[in-house]
């Protein structure tokens, strides 16, 4: 397998304060919320203001309220503060509590990860998230299907509709490369921020980026394919019983877009 085990979260704020045991029964028993997982390098993040529209979307659409960024901002660099780390791994998690009126605001840090950068093998499952365009926690069906695939000796679960259309992987967005454009699948997903920079950024190196339907009797269509989360970027060697070639120069393309993205405090 090349995906690392989780690291646990060895620190926690909630609204700017240590975690206590009473604020950690809030997501261990009230499941509805919602989140945005990053890397931070050096206190800074790319397309930081992404994952803060995110959140502020994802927060008026379930809580029917804004979820201010500058207050989000202000958080996350005080829990890295408390957790005395300038690279970690960070998610911000929303809640609302039955009775409150302001959002809950809880911050994890844990210990920087990267994507393993070697070739990925996928094992498509019929599974389509409720509500896929939100980031929200314990996912049963991703859960679910990434563990079914790890034992059958694939790195990650590739989402499919009933009709065979390719969505997203159980954590990851797929691209997929036809020789002149990579190719985003035109299903209902998560759009994440790491797929988000790569379609604004791509075109200006030169390379179409474009949406399209894509099934799995057609993936033998592309050349090549690729995976991105906000842990990197990994190319696809394997859907099932379908090949892929590693396109070494395609991935160097697609790194130094990513790279260009700037950091922001």
């Amino acid at each position: 397998m090349t995906t690392p085990p989780p690291q646990p979260f060895p620190y926690a704020e909630f609204d700017g304060r240590p975690a206590t045991e009473e604020d950690l029964r809030i997501p261990a028993f009230l499941g509805y919320g919602h989140f945005t997982a990053m890397q931070v390098r050096d206190g800074k993040v790319r397309g930081l203001a992404l994952h803060l529209a995110r959140l502020d979307a994802a927060n008026r659409e379930l809580f029917e309220r804004p979820l201010d960024g500058e207050r989000v901002r202000g958080l996350v660099r005080h829990a890295l503060d408390g957790a005395g780390v300038r690279d970690a791994s960070v998610r911000v998690h929303g809640f609302l509590s039955p009775g409150d009126e302001e959002t809950t605001v809880m911050v994890t840090v844990r210990g920087p990860a990267r994507k393993s950068a070697e070739p990925h093998a996928l094992m498509s499952v019929p599974y389509v998230r409720t509500v896929p365009h939100i980031k929200r926690p314990g996912e049963f069906g991703q859960t679910y299907y990434a563990r079914l695939a790890a034992r059958a000796g694939f790195d990650e679960a590739l989402l499919t509709a009933p009709d065979g259309t390719v969505t997203e992987g159980a954590i990851t967005n797929i691209g997929f490369w036809d020789g002149t454009s990579v190719v985003w699948p035109d299903a209902p997903c998560l759009i994440g921020i790491t797929m988000a920079l790569l379609e604004r950024g791509l075109p200006g190196a030169g390379t179409q980026s474009v949406r399209r339907p894509v099934t799995l009797d057609t993936l033998s269509a592309f050349g090549s394919a690729f995976l991105t989360n906000t842990q990197g970027i990994a190319p696809v060697r394997r859907i099932d019983g379908t090949e892929f070639a590693v396109d070494e120069e395609l991935m160097a393309r697609i790194g130094r877009v990513y790279d260009a993205a700037p950091l922001d405090a």
